[in-house]
């Protein structure tokens, strides 16, 4: 049965979509089945992967509205072990189209249960947004909740919002949701801010924060408008080192 974990951030910018693509890549360079869900109206994640968003497919869209089998959606990538569940413009207007609807929280992990014995691990993108996607996103975590945090002036900024959401989601809907770990990201070393930002987490979430620490990089912002992930495009560059050693890290802080 597969772990699931949502990477989560209700603001724009910080490496979520980068992070969930570049995670997924190197844990299934380490054998493990992983599964990849785009549940951002952007498909920034689907995109990056090599998939023209626009084109007309079946998407987690028609997952999440019309009730498709997330089987019948699931996209192999050019990754071995490395599959996508696939997002699409359309998804915007899927807020106002599922807001009516009983257990609506719930739709995401209903859809993904009969294909969870298929993976190891499911990381689900969501939105830069604290709406009923990413409540989806929230609800459907299994194992934990990673959020990726900008070594910038106000990275901490809405991080408390999102604390009350997850309790909120924790009390209502998913007990089991805790947060698995922080990410700091866009790490820039010639800055003091940058360490100044990493040393206040640090000292706010000793326990939580990831000893990773992933580097501004001009490859990983190049990689997605290739199609492929920084393992594929860019192999020894910073950015691929960076996401090696956080697939390690969350292999054993997972145990998996």
């Amino acid at each position: 049965m597969a772990k699931v974990y949502t990477f989560a951030n209700q603001k724009g910018g910080v490496g979520k979509t980068t992070s969930a693509l570049n995670l997924g890549a190197f844990l299934a360079e380490h054998g493990k089945r992983v599964l990849i869900v785009d549940a951002d109206s952007q498909a920034n994640l689907t995109s990056s992967l090599g998939f023209d968003k626009r084109e007309e497919r079946l998407s987690i869209y028609d997952v999440m509205v019309d009730g498709a089998p997330a089987l019948d959606t699931i996209l192999p990538t050019a990754h071995e072990r490395l599959h996508l569940l696939p997002s699409s413009p359309a998804l915007a207007g899927a807020e106002v189209e599922i807001i009516g609807r009983p257990n609506r929280e719930r739709i995401l992990a209903s859809a993904l249960a009969p294909v969870a014995d298929r993976y190891d691990i499911v990381l689900i993108d969501s939105p830069p947004s604290l709406g009923i996607l990413t409540v989806n996103a929230l609800t459907a975590a299994s194992a934990g909740v990673i959020i990726p945090i900008q070594c910038e002036y106000l990275a901490l900024e809405g991080l408390s919002q999102l604390m009350q959401t997850l309790r909120l989601v924790r009390e209502r809907l998913n007990p089991q949701l805790r947060i698995f770990g922080l990410l700091m990201t866009m790490f820039d070393p010639r800055t003091n801010l940058a360490q100044q930002v990493v040393d206040d987490v640090r000292q706010h979430y000793p326990n939580l924060i990831f000893r990773t620490i992933i580097p501004r990089s001009v490859r990983l912002s190049e990689a997605p408008s290739y199609g492929q992930s920084i393992l594929h495009y860019a192999p020894r560059s910073s950015g691929s080192q960076a996401y090696e050693a956080l697939a390690q890290e969350f292999l054993a802080r997972s145990g998996a």
